[in-house]
């Protein structure tokens, strides 16, 4: 389960955050409790363990934790992902019309595209995907992770496609990612 919340207030070893709005019912989250928290400065994920010693009993509720052992970075991704600029055809098994995006990046585990169209897709859709990745065509078929607004005010939507490789496609896909990183030390050396 991941919950959202905001950092309040630090006292040496003392942190107070803001009470997630999903567990005002839940009776779990009691003194005593441990649990992990997490945030993402750039290119890693830091986690911290940590016990719940006091509710606040007044709204906004508030809760006070302690870390209950050290902190570790972490990266919560399975698999390298890199590529983008690859025209990516999809086609989803429940009635709709095949759409074409680009790729953001891709990872032998899944995708992310932009679409500048708005889509009916929505998460858990069965989608098939087709992207060039330089030397062939690969061939996906996953289910939609999730499908947001595009940032910074930009038309369209990101969909995030996540699917299952096999040996052969998981090294194209590899050697694409690679080929890509290189291609893209050599344009930033110019």
């Amino acid at each position: 389960m991941n919950l959202r919340s905001r950092l309040e207030a630090v006292d040496g070893n003392t942190l107070t955050v803001a009470a997630p709005l999903e567990t005002t019912d839940l009776s779990v989250f009691e003194p005593g409790r441990e649990f992990e928290i997490f945030w993402a400065p750039p290119r890693t994920r830091v986690i911290l363990p940590c016990r719940l010693v006091a509710v606040s009993g007044s709204a906004p509720s508030r809760w006070t934790i302690v870390p209950a052992g050290p902190a570790r970075h972490d990266n919560r991704r399975e698999y390298v992902r890199g590529g983008a600029g690859a025209v990516v055809r999809l086609e989803a098994e429940v009635e709709g019309q095949p759409a074409e995006g680009v790729l953001l990046d891709i990872s032998e585990g899944g995708l992310r595209c932009w679409i500048d169209e708005v889509t009916s897709l929505k998460q858990g859709d069965r989608v098939s995907a087709t992207v060039w990745l330089g030397t062939a065509e690969a061939q996906l078929s996953g289910i939609v992770l999730n499908v947001r607004e595009a940032p910074h005010g930009d038309p369209g939507q990101h969909l995030i496609l996540t699917f299952g490789t096999g040996d052969e496609m998981a090294q194209m896909i590899r050697q694409y990612i690679m080929a890509w990183e290189i291609g893209e030390r050599r344009r930033s050396r110019r």
